[in-house]
């Protein structure tokens, strides 16, 4: 019997290993991702003109880099839409090889995934309506209803503000509908995308004052220097080259063009 028993636990302890060891998520370094051909973005398609839909398809700046990079890489390029709070996690457990969705580095976000050189800076403003009385200032957000997508920087920033509500929404353009209709009182959103909000939106102003300064960069799963070595590499010569400029001209009319994303 003890024998039994004892084949049984060895074979539990097989059964336990494969489970964990299946579970294990494999790295995206360079050679793997050479190998699958492929390189895997994960985004989130509603941040114009970082990411946004046209013609059925993922375009924006992020996405021309994204070109760019797998191109340096002789491989093709896969897009995933995901929602924006599921990226870190998702490239934190390899299902990706990285995630580019106009992302700031942040330190919670350091502890997960490790970012590369920052390739563009930006400012965080609020939009409210043209009717708007009270809040002139961001200093004027204290106990108003603001309204963010989940889990980005803007998220951050408004929960700091004293007395807030937050409303919280998958994506920006959805944020702006709310203070369209009157749901939320301001949005906080980054300075291009708000761009491309109001210009589809005349309804909606910016306040002149910024909220923040922030940056953006791509995110890879910890420890993967490969990758993130080439990343860097082609970042440096798009920077150096002027093309990133070059995408951010090509991109600013993302919003207004692309009949998938309207706003209101």
């Amino acid at each position: 019997m003890k024998k039994l028993f004892r084949a049984i636990a060895l074979v539990l302890t097989f059964v336990m290993l494969g489970i964990l060891l299946g579970g294990c998520a494999t790295t995206p370094t360079v050679d793997k991702i050479k190998e699958d051909g492929k390189l895997v973005m994960l985004t989130n398609a509603a941040f114009p003109p970082y990411e946004y839909t046209s013609g059925g398809e993922v375009a924006g700046i992020d996405v021309d880099i994204a070109k760019e990079i797998a191109a340096d890489l002789g491989v093709k390029l896969e897009i995933q839409d995901m929602p924006f709070e599921g990226i870190i996690n998702a490239i934190k457990s390899g299902k990706g090889s990285f995630g580019a969705a106009g992302m700031s580095i942040t330190e919670d976000r350091k502890k997960n995934v490790d970012f590369s050189i920052e390739y563009a800076q930006s400012k965080l403003f609020v939009l409210v309506t043209d009717t708007e009385t009270e809040i002139k200032t961001p200093d004027d957000l204290n106990d108003m209803t603001i309204g963010v997508q989940t889990g980005t920087t803007s998220d951050t920033y408004a929960t700091d503000v004293e007395g807030a509500q937050i409303s919280r929404y998958g994506n920006f353009l959805d944020a702006a509908q709310a203070l369209k209709s009157g749901k939320v009182r301001a949005v906080v959103v980054d300075e291009l995308t708000s761009n491309e909000i109001l210009a589809a939106n005349p309804e909606l102003v910016r306040l002149d004052e910024p909220l923040a300064d922030e940056g953006y960069a791509i995110c890879v799963q910890k420890g993967n220097t490969t990758l993130l070595d080439a990343i860097n590499a082609t970042l440096t010569r798009l920077i150096e080259s002027g093309k990133i400029q070059e995408f951010m001209d090509n991109n600013v009319t993302g919003l207004a063009e692309s009949s998938e994303e309207p706003v209101g």
